[in-house]
């Protein structure tokens, strides 16, 4: 027996795709058949797992299960729940040797996936391009796995909590935050977390539906936030959080109805951190404002900008030490305290503790920031076979001129007038473009910039294409 995966499901940090086109049960049959296999090769034997709240996912989670068992490894099903508890079932359990959550993330109702941690460390990459070419041979174990089931979410509560280890819950009685789980995963998590956190708490979309009615479920799109803008509005709140599809990436805003985006809450819990743990590197990727990494430096911070993707992320921060990082995207990794993962409810506990810890207000910390003027994230397609090598030409090309260049991920040149940013996406067949200014003529000439140089390689940036 062997099994054949859709190629375009195969993706570098994810295995992820259209329920009953490009992805079914027999995919995650074969996922848990191969899973197992390397598992059990590396010494490992015990494999937690989750699910969110996509109407797919019981069916895909049974076929997982019964794939993993199998190829003789032991599963402790933790059901539904957004993604991070089912990091934290892999890392809070000893005896856990990988976790597996059935997730389809930020994307539509139709699309489902997967995110798989190995003994500690994100699957990705050549791990999964691995597990296709296994699958296609048929390489796998047979075994006989034993199942359980385990309700982990009051203790996942409770470890959420410990983040205001150290804050008087007394001077927080009088916050008002509120809440968006956007039909979301991380819904009832949330509920039991509001009830027992300091202050008032309005809540929105507590309710999983997978097909998402209220509103698409991904913070990092503005106007997926006005519901959230109108409750903080009407409700003079402090401040408002909202959650991705699976709870990993995290959205806000203040109590002025701005957005604070991904790298402006990392520059809030740098401040807050660095008072602690002076020196510490704070790590963000190349999409990041200048001003962030300008900040970290200036509370006493090392800041390293590096490549785009969880999973590359979450492997710096172990290689170096680093305490926190963060993307543009709204996933926030806390090293400090916890356990290295992006956990949007607990980003969302950790904005409290910030704010409590350094004396001001969400807002006032928001107001506190330069005003810079961006582009949004702009994405065009790029034929696969083209995408990469049209990066590499531009890279040579600037790299012959006196321009300030970070090849790190990408092409990101610095100039007087700011920086501008194009990387190839790892995920779909696309180019990614970015410009940062302090004024409108300078974004003007940065983006001029852009399309020159991909003109230079017989590209245009044409229709910007979505996630």
């Amino acid at each position: 027996m062997s099994h054949q995966f859709n190629p375009t499901v195969l993706r570098e940090y994810d295995i992820r795709g259209i329920i009953g086109e490009t992805l079914g049960p027999d995919d995650a049959r074969a996922i848990g058949r191969v899973f197992a296999s390397m598992l059990r090769e590396a010494g490992g034997s015990r494999v937690a797992v989750g699910y969110d709240g996509r109407v797919s996912s019981p069916v895909l989670e049974h076929a997982l299960v019964e794939g993993l068992t199998a190829s003789g490894c032991d599963v402790v099903r933790v059901g539904m729940g957004p993604t991070p508890m089912l990091y934290y079932a892999e890392a809070s359990d000893e005896q856990a040797d990988g976790g597996i959550q059935i997730t389809g993330s930020h994307n539509p109702a139709n699309y489902n996936g997967f995110k798989m941690v190995f003994q500690g460390r994100p699957f990705f990459g050549a791990d999964i391009t691995r597990l296709g070419e296994r699958a296609a041979k048929g390489e796998w174990a047979d075994g006989a796995g034993s199942v359980e089931t385990r309700d982990i979410m009051e203790a996942y509560i409770t470890r959420l909590l410990e983040g205001l280890a150290g804050v008087d819950h007394a001077a927080l009685s009088d916050l008002k935050v509120g809440w968006d789980a956007g039909n979301g995963a991380a819904g009832p998590a949330l509920e039991l977390l509001a009830a027992r956190l300091p202050g008032e708490h309005h809540l929105l979309y507590t309710e999983v539906d997978g097909n998402f009615p209220n509103h698409h479920p991904d913070p990092t799109i503005e106007s997926n936030l006005a519901d959230l803008k109108s409750l903080v509005a009407e409700k003079n709140l402090d401040f408002g959080v909202a959650f991705d599809g699976d709870g990993d990436r995290i959205g806000a805003i203040d109590g002025e109805g701005r957005v604070i985006w991904g790298d402006q809450l990392l520059m809030i819990y740098a401040e807050d951190l660095l008072a602690r743990r002076p020196g510490a590197t704070i790590i963000a990727d190349v999409k990041a404002s200048r001003a962030l990494f300008d900040d970290v430096a200036k509370n006493g911070g090392t800041p390293l900008m590096w490549k785009t993707g969880h999973s590359l992320i979450k492997s710096k921060m172990k290689e170096t030490g680093s305490p926190l990082a963060g993307e543009m995207s709204g996933h926030v990794f806390f090293a400090d305290e916890y356990y290295g993962y992006d956990d949007a409810l607990y980003a969302g506990v950790r904005l409290i503790a910030a704010s409590a810890r350094l004396g001001k207000s969400v807002s006032e910390l928001r107001g506190a920031m330069p005003e810079m003027i961006n582009t949004p994230e702009m994405r065009f397609q790029v034929d696969e076979s083209r995408k990469f090598a049209a990066i590499d030409e531009i890279k040579e090309r600037v790299a012959q001129s006196d321009a300030d260049v970070d090849a790190t991920d990408g092409v990101r040149v610095t100039t007087d007038d700011g920086w501008w940013l194009l990387r190839a996406s790892n995920t779909q067949d696309v180019l990614v473009a970015r410009a940062e200014s302090e004024s409108r003529d300078g974004l003007k000439r940065l983006v001029a910039q852009i399309d020159e140089q991909l003109q230079l390689s017989g590209l245009e940036r044409g229709e910007s294409v979505g996630h």
